[in-house]
């Protein structure tokens, strides 16, 4: 049997490729995996209620290998550790407290919001109804080798885990002593 020339079979490749629609990834990848356990996991959670005036605000990072890091505060400092505006007046309103939890707890952490659409970006967006909220929040995320980094706010895009998030972020706001 003959085999077909090269330049036909790159041909080929060359016309599929540009038939195929653009930006539609590839069927075979599931947002909906199984997070192993591993210190390279990572989750880190903003919120900011915007209903006070200063704008309070809550950052939860939360590592594979348990250790919990909170941030909150009115200062922008509490989300972003590059924060310019120094002459703010909350510029020093920020405290912050580590935990340790088990490795175990924060791969349930991880599972629970990978579960509820953490990873799936075809479900941000698609809410029925976006109404604009005075709330925000955000999450950004390394699980498994498999990343996260929308900054959209998820209270419109998607409130099922805009909630979850919420739940994470009062689990260790406050935590007891």
């Amino acid at each position: 049997m003959r085999q077909p020339p090269l330049t036909a079979v790159l041909l080929a490749l060359a016309v599929s490729a540009a038939v195929l629609p653009q930006g539609c990834g590839p069927f075979w990848v599931d947002p909906y995996i199984t997070v192993s356990q591993s210190s390279l996991n990572w989750v880190a959670v903003h919120y900011y209620n915007l209903r006070r005036e200063p704008a309070r605000r809550v950052s939860v990072m939360i590592y594979g290998n348990g250790l919990v890091e909170v941030k909150k505060g009115s200062s922008e400092l509490v989300s972003n550790d590059f924060a310019k505006r120094y002459n703010s007046d909350v510029w020093s309103d920020i405290k912050s407290h580590r935990l340790q939890i088990t490795p175990e707890a924060a791969n349930d952490i991880f599972q629970n919001l990978v579960n509820f659409g953490l990873l799936d970006r075809e479900k941000t967006g698609k809410s029925a109804g976006k109404e604009v909220t005075d709330r925000f929040i955000a999450a950004k995320a390394n699980l498994s080798s498999y990343t996260y980094s929308e900054n959209v706010n998820l209270f419109e895009a998607d409130p099922d885990l805009a909630e979850q998030l919420l739940d994470v972020v009062r689990e260790f706001e406050n935590p007891a002593r």
